[in-house]
């Protein structure tokens, strides 16, 4: 009985360390690379530098963005942060 009241604590704070930290990271983790995986082409993307465009060309692991000046640089498809707005013209939440 002793033995489980000293391990009571740590598995408390296992307990808590699941459900406020690495829970709502695998959840946050699986939603980005759901969005990675339904890119599309034509998509308005953010990438994880900061640069805004349009997805011009999608490969199997890397991403073509059409920039604001006409010129098209090649990411990888991990390099996409956000999707500010799908193909299809509707406004995505952050």
């Amino acid at each position: 009985m002793e033995m489980l009241a000293t391990l009571a604590p740590l598995i408390l704070m296992f307990v808590l360390f699941y459900f406020l930290l690495i829970r709502p990271q695998q959840k946050r983790q699986k939603a980005v690379t759901n969005m990675q995986n339904e890119l599309r082409k034509g998509d308005k993307v953010v990438t994880i530098g900061g640069l805004h465009g349009f997805v011009d060309a999608i490969d199997e692991d890397k991403i073509v963005i059409k920039c604001g000046d006409g010129s098209r640089l090649t990411y990888d498809r991990q390099a996409i942060r956000e999707v500010t707005e799908s193909a299809s013209g509707d406004m995505l939440s952050k």
